[in-house]
């Protein structure tokens, strides 16, 4: 069939990308599901960081690709030996589809699927291979998902079933935001009662970290970083009890911090801001050549951890229906990170303003 998309062409064009034009919105031809795949009409996608780590090669992949990887639809197709009632379902798109036999599947969540995460790297589905076609020329999938587009081919194990009482936008945040910023706190490092936290960095998955810890009333403060004062200002919105530019933090510390600004300083930053005994994670993805610098001695004087989280250290299945559960109660205002609805053709415009920093999350309605 033919599709609508966002293809990046090649990595590294120079901004404003609203110029260079790095993404083309052009037609595709999308293959039929094979067996342990989906067909799902695309109804809302978000951009997120790590789309844009792609297209100014800070992650490198192959191109041309069809970009997205936080998305949400209507599954309209099976591929032989799959469930035919998941045809009319909304799912939520993840983007790292997990075996359920490697190493890194046994760790519940902890470590990547080795599968998953290889077939990622090569811009391949997890069975193998592309379903994308411009001409006679291959296009390759993104992070498994290739959410930019008006229809996906996906396989079943980078989908989540949910009811049709959440809204696609809501959805399609949970898929990378939410599991991200949110798992930090529900399986990396959960905070105990009276414990302090600090979210560093307010991007999308920043913010989905705040509103959990808000979610989570523990009794502890929840304290927002960022040097955005607009960004700042929404923290307050959804529940911070504090909010602080890196300039002003000084000597205070929290118990458990969280990272999610994906750059170097940040990360120095938010280890400086752990308190004695606390946890410093780290869930923002930066440059491969990036370098940080912090005392070794105040980790083992002061008996503080740091922990990696990828995708907030989650189990898809298990972890989106918790989230759901916790935006029904109205404990979770997921709509509340959506700062801008977009169309497909505004896809390059929509990067530059990831660049700036003006945006929390951006969603393409289909």
């Amino acid at each position: 069939m033919m599709i609508r998309g966002a293809v990046l062409e090649d990595i590294g064009r120079p901004t404003p990308y609203a110029d260079s034009r790095p993404l083309s919105v052009s037609e595709l031809d999308l293959a039929a599901p094979e067996p342990g795949e989906l067909l799902v009409r695309i109804e809302a996608a978000g951009l997120c960081h790590s789309d844009l780590s792609v297209v100014d090669g800070n992650r490198v992949r192959p191109t041309p690709m069809l970009l997205g990887h936080e998305a949400a639809g209507i599954v309209e197709a099976v591929g032989s030996g799959e469930d035919s009632a998941l045809i009319g379902r909304r799912v939520v798109m993840t983007f790292l589809p997990r075996c359920g036999d490697c190493a890194g599947c046994r760790t519940e969540g902890r470590t990547p699927c080795v599968v998953g995460s290889a077939a990622n790297n090569e811009g391949v589905l997890l069975a193998g291979g592309t379903r994308l076609h411009r001409g006679d020329a291959p296009v390759a999938h993104h992070l498994g998902v290739s959410g930019f587009a008006s229809y996906a081919v996906v396989d079943r194990r980078s989908v989540v079933p949910v009811d049709d009482d959440l809204p696609p936008a809501v959805a399609a945040v949970l898929g990378c935001a939410v599991l991200t910023g949110g798992g930090a706190l529900l399986n990396a490092a959960p905070p105990q009662e009276s414990d302090s936290v600090m979210v560093v960095g307010l991007g999308g998955v920043g913010m989905a970290a705040l509103l959990v810890a808000t979610s989570l009333a523990t009794g502890g403060d929840v304290i927002a970083v960022d040097s955005v004062p607009e960004k700042l200002a929404l923290a307050r919105e959804l529940g911070a009890t504090q909010t602080l530019t890196p300039a002003e933090l000084g000597d205070f510390r929290a118990d458990i911090v969280v990272e999610a600004a994906g750059n170097a300083r940040a990360f120095e930053t938010a280890v400086a801001a752990t308190a004695v005994g606390g946890t410093t994670v780290t869930v923002g993805l930066p440059s491969p050549s990036a370098r940080a610098t912090i005392s070794p001695l105040g980790l083992v004087a002061e008996a503080r951890t740091v922990i990696g989280s990828y995708l907030g250290s989650a189990v898809p299945s298990r972890d989106i229906p918790r989230y759901v559960e916790l935006w029904r109660a109205g404990r979770l205002p997921l709509e509340k990170l959506i700062t801008s609805r977009i169309g497909l053709d505004d896809v390059n415009e929509a990067m530059d303003a990831l660049v700036a920093g003006r945006e929390v999350r951006q969603i393409i309605e289909f």
